[in-house]
């Protein structure tokens, strides 16, 4: 009887296990659809980015985080930050977030910077101005691939 008890306790803790996996992975899958290969898919539809992770991130209201992705080049390490910017240089700028956090991100030619929904330039920002910075870190150096001003409200 005392066997019969164990087997069904583990077979009881692994569907729990299975059930709680299934939770997690099957919304992830279902949210983030393949794209289609229609060159006219985002015609009119809103934002081409509509189903990119940092859309789905900006709703989490962090300040600034760390992930590492799988490519198929390799692992990178994605970076973010949300902030407000303290310094702007003619190769980046120097954000500082809500909890005393301050990274500076280089600018290169793959540096996208957005204001108010526009293209807009590094020359375009100030001091001051609150940002979502996102990008990659390699060793110490943080290289921005987005800067975003969001609209004022």
């Amino acid at each position: 009887m005392r066997n019969n008890r164990k087997t069904i306790a583990a077979g009881a803790g692994a569907a729990g296990l299975l059930g709680l996996g299934l939770y997690f992975s099957v919304p992830a899958f279902a949210d983030d659809p393949a794209p289609s290969p229609s060159p006219t898919a985002h015609a009119g539809k809103g934002h081409p980015g509509k189903g990119h992770p940092l859309r789905r991130a900006r709703a989490l209201r962090g300040v600034h985080g760390e992930a590492t992705v799988k490519r198929k080049d390799g692992f990178h390490l994605a970076t973010w930050q949300r902030g407000k910017i303290t310094a702007v240089s003619a190769t980046g700028v120097t954000v500082r977030s809500d909890d005393g956090v301050s990274w500076t991100w280089t600018s290169d030619g793959k540096t996208h910077v957005r204001e108010n929904g526009e293209k807009s330039s590094l020359k375009g920002l100030a001091g001051g101005d609150q940002v979502l910075v996102a990008g990659e870190r390699s060793g110490g150096t943080r290289t921005a691939r987005l800067i975003r001003v969001p609209r004022h409200r």
